[in-house]
């Protein structure tokens, strides 16, 4: 089990106690993003993400080790959260409340949700306006959860809009996403951008693309498991 996995629910308790179990991981994880857009990363401690969640502190460290756990597993449930809705968007039958007007318009229409979603999360705006080379290990691929949930995200994303989910395709997405990250764009150029984008990741009988995925990438293009972050307590 990795540091930022939800703990194993044992043989014989009842569901009310997993239920309570992830309750509580689900606050320590909104606690999370208030502590980073509040004090940034550096200035978060386990103890300010325990007093802001609301749980003691031993239970805390029975849910994540160190702090870097805790931001990893954020990552990965809010990109999880988002390909979900720009999988909806691009057209998969997906009963997702909550979504913006015009959902279910194509791969243009989930690619500028995305990032109209990356420009809007304050979390990230606090991070790139203040602390802006902590941004730079998420655009360096690594082997964590959080990276497989955006490799395996981009290529749902991509099916349920109509393309090719192949490596290259994949890679292009990402990066163009995580542009995103220290360069938000308005709604407006999002949008043209996306639409620019969707259109040449059509499938084209001209130039056919290998089958492929982006799983199979590989490893030696990727880096570390970390996010780089500092993990003071």
């Amino acid at each position: 089990m990795s540091s930022s996995d939800a703990p194993v629910r044992a043989t014989g308790l009842r569901t009310r106690s997993g239920n309570a179990m992830q309750r509580t991981r689900e606050a320590i994880l909104d606690a999370a993003a208030a502590c980073v857009e509040r004090d940034g990363v550096r200035r978060t401690t386990m103890g300010e993400l325990a007093r802001t969640g609301g749980v003691a502190k031993a239970t805390l460290y029975n849910h994540f080790r160190t702090k870097e756990a805790v931001l990893a597993a954020l990552l990965e449930a809010r990109a999880e959260a988002l390909v979900l809705e720009c999988r909806a968007v691009a057209g998969e039958d997906l009963d997702l409340p909550g979504l913006p007007a015009g959902a279910g318009t194509g791969l243009a229409a989930a690619l500028a949700h995305a990032a109209e979603a990356l420009a809007a999360s304050r979390p990230l705006r606090r991070v790139a306006e203040q602390e802006p080379a902590l941004l730079a290990p998420l655009a360096v691929p690594g082997d964590g959860r959080a990276w497989a949930a955006v490799r395996e995200g981009v290529e749902a994303v991509l099916v349920a809009g109509g393309a090719q989910a192949d490596p290259a395709r994949v890679e292009l997405v990402r990066r163009w996403l995580l542009s995103g990250l220290l360069w938000p764009l308005p709604g407006e150029r999002a949008r043209a951008q996306a639409e620019a984008l969707a259109a040449g990741l059509a499938p084209s009988a001209s130039s056919p693309t290998p089958p492929g995925r982006a799983s199979d990438v590989p490893p030696d293009v990727r880096g570390g498991t970390g996010l780089g972050w500092p993990t003071a307590t």
